[in-house]
């Protein structure tokens, strides 16, 4: 599981995923644009939904677990940014577009 923090809050992704994402959410901040981020809780962590407003004015950090470089699959980039442009914000989904559930989730105020 890689892991993505902005702000105070860190969330656990497949690699496979965040790097779709990380494409998504750098072309944005490159546009000096800002986002809102949604995924699903898994089980482990009390299921439910969250939502994180993403702006270029604070760090971003993306980890990854595997040290490969993760091939980037067109179609689902496409979706991600779509989802993205609208007024629901980037939901995470895998590349079906279902929508996925996230690992971990950490908030340090």
């Amino acid at each position: 599981m890689g892991l993505l923090i902005h702000g105070g809050v860190e969330v656990e992704f497949d690699d496979r995923v965040l790097a779709h994402m990380q494409v998504v959410i750098v072309t944005r901040f490159r546009r000096n644009e800002s986002l809102v981020v949604s995924w699903l809780h898994s089980p482990a962590v009390g299921d439910g939904r969250a939502s994180m407003w993403m702006t270029p004015s604070l760090p971003v950090f993306f980890r990854f677990n595997g040290s490969r470089g993760i091939e980037i699959d067109r179609e689902w980039l496409r979706r991600l940014d779509q989802s993205a442009a609208s007024s629901t914000g980037l939901i995470v989904m895998n590349a079906d577009g279902e929508a996925i559930k996230a690992g971990a989730f950490r908030h340090r105020p």
